[in-house]
């Protein structure tokens, strides 16, 4: 999530937005765990990217 914010910040975006755009990132993650009921794996990769 550090270089999601990082990321952002070197964007000219301000803190407070790349705060809450991980913030939103963390909170669909969360959903997206407790729908499927699979447990969180930190090496999973998107079929979807």
């Amino acid at each position: 999530m550090k270089a999601i914010f990082d990321r952002i910040v070197a964007k000219g975006k301000s803190a407070k937005l790349a705060l809450i755009t991980v913030a939103n990132k963390l909170l669909k993650q969360a959903f997206a765990i407790a729908k499927s009921g699979l447990p969180y794996d930190e090496n999973f990769d998107s079929k979807l990217a």
